[in-house]
C-alpha cells in the first residue's frame, strides 16, 4: 500500500516560513472533525523551522531546518495513547491524535522525542500537525507545506515503502535521530547543512610589500596523521572543508603554494573558520 511521506531539502530551505504560515492558516480557529481540534493562535508551531549558524565571520552560513511531527512508523506516543484509541496510525502511515479520546493527556505529548507533540493548554488536549490528513482525504495531491514553498524544499509524496526506501538510498536521504529507532516518515535531503560541522579559512602570502590572497594553494585536511581531504583555495584565497562531526576533534590543515608552506591544527568541536593563513 501506498504510504505518505514528507522530504525537505535543508539546502533549498530560505526560512520564508510560508509552511508554517500555511499551516496556522489551516487550524488556527478552524476544527476538522475526525482529524483535529483548532490549533491555537499563539505558542504552538506545528511546522517549527528552526536555525543554526555555522562558522565564524566572515566565513559564516545558515541552516534551516524545518520539523514536525515525524509520523513514525514505531512512535512513541502510538505506545503512550493505549488501546482506546487515543493515538492512532492510519494504513497510509499519517498518524492522528483523537481530540477527545486524548483529552487530559499530557504524558502523551511528552512521550515525543523529537518534542514535536505541542500541549493545549486552553484545550487540555496533545496535538499535531497531521499531514493535512483532511485535505488529503478530499483529493488534494500534496500537502499545503508542499504547495506553498518556493523553493520546492518540502515535498509530500506517497509511495510504497519499497519505493520510499529506494528514494532514500538514491538521494541520500536521512532521518532526525535515526538512533531512536521510531522509524520517521520525515526525510532530509542535505541535513548535513544542519547537522554538520566545517573548517574553513583563507591563505595569503605577501609579495613586495603587498598581502594579497592565494589562488589555486593546495589545502589538505589532515586527522591522525592520514589526509582525509584535499583542495585548491579559490579566487578569494578561500577553502572549506564540510560534513565533518561535530566534535571531531584534533586537526591539521597543511597549506602549500609555489614552494611554501604552512601547518595549523585545529580543534573541531563546531564549524571553526581559522581566519588568515599567512604562508
Amino acid at each position: 500500500m501506498k504510504k505518505w511521506n514528507l522530504v525537505v531539502d535543508v539546502a533549498e530551505c530560505i526560512n520564508c516560513q510560508l509552511c508554517a504560515l500555511a499551516v496556522m492558516d489551516e487550524y488556527v480557529d478552524n476544527e476538522w472533525p475526525g482529524y483535529s481540534a483548532p490549533m491555537p493562535r499563539h505558542g504552538h508551531r506545528w511546522i517549527d523551522i528552526k536555525q543554526k549558524e555555522r562558522g565564524q565571520a566572515p566565513m559564516i552560513d545558515i541552516g534551516f531546518l524545518p520539523t514536525t511531527c515525524n509520523h513514525c512508523d514505531d512512535a512513541p506516543c502510538l505506545k503512550a495513547g493505549g488501546p482506546d484509541g487515543a493515538v492512532k496510525k492510519r494504513d497510509d502511515g499519517i498518524i492522528l491524535i483523537d481530540p477527545e479520546k486524548s483529552k487530559g493527556r499530557k504524558d502523551i505529548a511528552d512521550s515525543c522525542p523529537y518534542g514535536s507533540i505541542w500541549w493545549n493548554e486552553e484545550r487540555q488536549i496533545p496535538q499535531i500537525w497531521t499531514f493535512d490528513a483532511h485535505l488529503l482525504d478530499q483529493g488534494w495531491p500534496h500537502t499545503r507545506g508542499h504547495q506553498v514553498c518556493p523553493t520546492a524544499a518540502m515535498r509530500s509524496i506517497k509511495v510504497e515503502d519499497e519505493e520510499m526506501a529506494r528514494i532514500a538510498r538514491e538521494q541520500a536521504l536521512e532521518v532526525l535521530k535515526p538512533e531512536l529507532g521510531t522509524k520517521p516518515r520525515i526525510y532530509y535531503k542535505n541535513l548535513w547543512r544542519y547537522s554538520k560541522a566545517f573548517i574553513g579559512g583563507s591563505v595569503s602570502a605577501e609579495a613586495n610589500g603587498v598581502v594579497d590572497c592565494v589562488e589555486g594553494a593546495t589545502v589538505r585536511l589532515i586527522k591522525d596523521g592520514t589526509s582525509i581531504a584535499e583542495m585548491v583555495t579559490d579566487n578569494y584565497g578561500d577553502f572549506k572543508f564540510d560534513k565533518l562531526d561535530e566534535g571531531g576533534g584534533r586537526y591539521t590543515v597543511e597549506v602549500s603554494s609555489n614552494g611554501r608552506s604552512k601547518s595549523v591544527d585545529v580543534e573541531l568541536g563546531v564549524s571553526r573558520n581559522v581566519g588568515e593563513i599567512r604562508l
